[in-house]
């Protein structure tokens, strides 16, 4: 095939991926996240494995602790997050009321001068609602996608289900998948592929690790520095932490907010929240990434916030499991394309000699 031809097959099959996502994005969803939930439990079975388990065995063990591991969380867990988000909601409006009021107060000067004065005397409640109408036009896309992965039948039957059957035959689908490459190019597309699977592995499994780690961190921390909500804003942090720089940033801000709100003048419970997430931050950045993520996963924050950011918008919730796989793997395939580029006669000026 021509390399015209190569170009308009997998425009083609890109096309039609992008279709099929946008059309059953609510089917897709429990099988994609069945995938996700299979790649991130696979070096679990495959450690059983090594100490000579059935690897049936292995997967069912796995997928069954898992289910009980979560089906405890939820019963522990979510009667108390729901609880504080209930609290946290009624109380927004005179928070936001609080915050206000000390912004605009004259005897503090020192904050006219970082706010400014049109930001002090500007409608804080109106940026507030601006910014909610934002953000509940997101979670309405998020939530139009995910309602099936937020059900419960899909949640306990069908995603377990899926990882079940994907971690029993995934070594015999990756030889199948391999015998369908071209001869000529495989020995490159594993390569790539290779490539793809560390760029993935490095940046979702390590960055779950930092993410479970710094949400109980800032849970524990807050909740004993007896912060608003601290539980809750903890562990949204925590979360939210799986996207480079805007985790902890939202999750410091918020904080911050409710802190002053609550403890002003009193400025030492202020200053050992804001510490909390200073410490936080030099833990993600010089422990907890470095060793679970590692220095290198050739995704770049930026590259990597967009396609979370876009993909969840246009797909809802299963475009953010789909995001960070494909962005790696766009990543890799750029990468190589330079490559083939920086050595190919168009970019070095050589050529076949003259007759």
């Amino acid at each position: 095939m021509s390399f015209r031809g190569q170009v308009l097959f997998w425009g083609a099959v890109l096309a039609v991926f992008v279709l099929a996502l946008w059309k059953l994005g609510e089917i897709l969803l429990p099988f994609v996240a069945g995938m996700a939930l299979a790649y991130l439990l696979d070096p679990l079975v495959k450690r059983l494995e090594r100490i000579h388990l059935n690897r049936m065995l292995a997967s069912l063990l796995v997928i069954g602790l898992f289910v009980i591991a979560f089906v405890l969380l939820v019963i522990l867990i979510v009667p108390m997050l729901g609880a504080q988000l209930t609290a946290f909601i009624d109380r927004l409006p005179a928070t936001i009321a609080r915050l206000q009021a000390l912004a605009a107060d004259p005897s503090h000067p020192w904050l006219s001068r970082i706010v400014g004065a049109g930001a002090r005397d500007a409608d804080i409640g109106d940026l507030v609602r601006q910014g909610s109408g934002y953000l509940a036009t997101f979670l309405r896309s998020l939530w139009s996608g995910g309602q099936a992965l937020i059900s419960i039948f899909s949640l306990i039957v069908v995603t377990p289900v899926v990882a079940f059957y994907i971690l029993h035959d995934f070594d015999h689908m990756l030889p199948t998948i391999d015998n369908w490459v071209p001869v000529p190019h495989r020995e490159t597309v594993r390569r790539l592929a290779h490539e793809i699977d560390g760029a993935i592995a490095g940046f979702v499994r390590g960055q779950s690790g930092v993410c479970l780690i710094l949400g109980s961190y800032y849970a524990v921390g807050l909740s004993l520095a007896h912060l608003n909500f601290g539980l809750l804003i903890g562990l949204i942090s925590g979360v939210i932490t799986f996207i480079p720089y805007v985790g902890s940033l939202t999750g410091l801000v918020l904080a911050l907010g409710v802190a002053i709100a609550q403890f002003w003048p009193d400025w030492t419970p202020i200053l050992v929240v804001a510490g909390i997430f200073f410490v936080g931050q030099f833990l993600e950045g010089y422990v907890l990434a470095p060793k679970l993520v590692g220095e290198s996963i050739g995704l770049h924050p930026v590259w990597l916030m967009f396609a979370l950011f876009a993909f969840g918008y246009l797909f809802g919730f299963v475009g953010m499991l789909l995001a960070v796989p494909l962005a790696a793997a766009t990543g890799v395939l750029m990468r190589f394309a330079l490559r083939q580029y920086l050595a190919s006669p168009l970019y070095t000026g050589a050529g076949p000699p003259p007759p």
